[in-house]
């Protein structure tokens, strides 16, 4: 560990790779020797657009993205999306799909629901408990586009194969495990991710559309929730979150430049999760709440003997400098979230202690 600092395992806001926060730090003060803090600069400066600019180019190197896709940064999160999407891509009578796999999955049902528009929810995993990705779905051939999350953050789970859409536009709810492994991007139609979890800080969401969706949209929506506001803007319609697109664009740096692309970090967080999956399953004392075929790459989500010995295992962990390791409120339990961020150190130390807290406890 450096500088006093313990392993974040936090699900979100969570951990950011070390070397990105030494250089926002480094540039809190004089950013690039313009004499101010990079948070003072104008987002009508150079300075900013350069920042903006090199963001889009690493995410769509990063991606394999071309020219028909348009990466925007907007506020309000990814919950947000979750009404600006049937507002935008559900005009008139058109019909979507909905695939509803925990709690954010049906909270972006809720915001259609509200609207009034017509959808459909095509499966569910809630028979049980959301602890599975469910298999074999029918949709229907002449929706609009077909909604999923692709991590549950909560219940652990994850799409290890996206499903086929017959040709359906997927729209997808990336936020915890976006930019974690390579994607086909020409299956979405739309990818968005609340920077929080995996590539940045709270406060800025990353949109990816296709523009033959945006060109889709109705007039009359109101200005600021239309996509056709910021992609024609360079998402400066009004002021960014400014901060916010520069730590993602040294988080894309980072991937690039250190991990060496999506494929290689692909390759650690398989073998860092499956580290801590091996420590779960080899043990009597921890039992995964996930179906194993559907765990999640990036929240590992688990449960001890009892309620009084995780809260044990939560506080004890702390005072070995590991953070973040209570279960989601709604549920309950233990989770790790283990997002790119996270090192093998961090891994290491993490199977140490429990492997150690078993021992001395079961």
């Amino acid at each position: 560990m450096k500088a006093n600092r313990i392993f974040n395992f936090n699900a979100g806001p969570a951990a950011m790779p070390l070397p990105v926060l030494e250089e926002m730090q480094a540039s809190l003060l004089n950013y690039a020797g313009c004499g101010m803090s990079v948070m003072e600069i104008s987002h009508r400066s150079k300075w900013f657009d350069d920042i903006i600019n090199d963001a889009v180019a690493r995410i769509k190197r990063l991606l394999g993205l071309g020219d028909d896709f348009t990466v925007l940064f907007l506020q309000g999160g990814a919950s947000m999306q979750f009404c600006m999407i049937p507002m935008n891509f559900l005009p008139g009578d058109a019909t979507a799909d909905y695939v509803n796999t925990g709690t954010w999955s049906t909270k972006a049902i809720k915001e259609a629901e509200i609207q009034g528009k017509p959808i459909r929810v095509a499966a569910s995993s809630e028979d049980r408990n959301f602890a599975y990705i469910p298999k074999n779905i029918e949709f229907n051939a002449g929706a609009a586009y077909v909604h999923l999350t692709s991590n549950n953050t909560i219940k652990g789970t994850q799409w290890a194969e996206f499903p086929d859409t017959a040709g359906v536009p997927i729209i997808s709810d990336m936020s915890s495990d976006i930019l974690s492994r390579p994607l086909d991007v020409n299956r979405f139609g739309m990818i968005y991710a609340g920077a929080q979890k995996n590539i940045g800080p709270s406060g800025v969401c990353m949109v990816i559309a296709r523009n033959d969706l945006l060109d889709r949209i109705p007039a009359g929506l109101p200005t600021m929730l239309n996509y056709q506001t910021f992609a024609a803007k360079n998402s400066m319609f009004n002021t960014p979150p400014c901060i916010g697109v520069y730590a993602i664009q040294l988080v894309t740096k980072w991937l690039e430049e250190t991990i060496g692309g999506l494929d290689q970090m692909d390759a650690v967080n398989r073998r860092q999760a499956g580290l801590l999956y091996d420590t779960i399953d080899g043990s009597d004392f921890y039992t995964g709440t996930a179906d194993k075929d559907s765990r999640s790459l990036m929240n590992v989500t688990f449960r001890l003997p009892s309620e009084e010995l995780e809260q044990t295992f939560i506080a004890t962990a702390l005072e070995n400098g590991l953070g973040g390791l209570k279960g989601h409120r709604s549920v309950g339990g233990c989770r790790a979230s283990i997002y790119n961020a996270t090192t093998d150190e961090a891994m290491a130390t993490l199977c140490d202690f429990m492997k150690t807290f078993e021992r001395d406890n079961g």
